[in-house]
């Protein structure tokens, strides 16, 4: 039976190489995951593209212009984002740096007109998905490195 790091390390090779493992329990595997944060991280944050230019913007712009509902609905996946991330094994530092980057989001975004600018050119959700992305592949490294050192020890 392969360990929970074991695990990670293959799911974290489907995610570089783009194929699907077996869905581990209920919420799925590792790279499923990951899959499913980059979908919402995507409808947040850059869903729509404002025509003649390359500025994307998402849901969370959009909601973000009303006033205090917008905020409220949009910290709820951010939310969602750190959860899976603690599932998925991320260190807390990783885990503190997503919830700064949402805390941010929130309240800075909570300000008329100014906030609304800054949710369109922050884009918390993508840079927690990144944040997360690195950490596992980081992770999965340092694995190898220790089982490779163990492997030429015996």
């Amino acid at each position: 039976m392969a360990t929970r790091q074991q695990e990670r390390a293959n799911s974290l090779d489907n995610v570089r190489d783009g194929t699907r493992g077996d869905a581990q329990g209920p919420a799925g595997s590792v790279e499923a995951r990951i899959a499913r944060l980059d979908r919402l991280a995507k409808a947040l944050d850059s869903r729509f593209r404002i025509p003649g230019t390359s500025i994307r913007f998402g849901w969370d712009s959009i909601l973000g212009l009303v006033p205090g509902l917008g905020g409220a609905v949009t910290f709820v996946p951010a939310v969602m984002q750190i959860v899976e991330g603690r599932r998925v094994g991320a260190r807390r530092s990783t885990l503190i740096r997503m919830a700064v980057n949402s805390g941010l989001d929130f309240f800075i975004g909570g300000v008329p007109i100014a906030g609304d600018v800054f949710d369109v050119f922050f884009k918390a959700n993508r840079k927690n998905l990144e944040l997360l992305k690195a950490e596992l592949l980081l992770s999965t490294q340092d694995e190898r490195v220790v089982s490779a050192a163990k492997s030429r020890g015996r």
